[in-house]
């Protein structure tokens, strides 16, 4: 029986890996990195609040919201880069 941290995680990466294979290819590997960056990255997101809810390590709430920072940041730059790049 999972616990709920560890359904949670799961959860999260289904949801990820679910948004990868839904992406359409679309043969400029420009516009493909970009579109499997953007469901990796929230992904990490996801799972950083996991980390956030339930976790007790110092370091690792530390490095959770800093991954919640950073990916957020990129998630949007992909996401200018796209809308200039249709």
């Amino acid at each position: 029986m999972q616990t709920p941290p560890s359904r949670e995680m799961t959860d999260a990466m289904a949801k990820m890996n679910k948004a990868m294979g839904d992406a359409v290819m679309t043969s400029d590997p420009d516009k493909d990195f970009v579109r499997m960056m953007m469901p990796h990255h929230q992904g990490a997101i996801d799972m950083a609040k996991v980390e956030l809810k339930y976790g007790k390590d110092r370091a690792m709430r530390k490095m959770a919201t800093a991954i919640v920072a950073a990916q957020k940041k990129e998630i949007g730059e992909m996401q200018s880069w796209l809308a200039k790049h249709p």
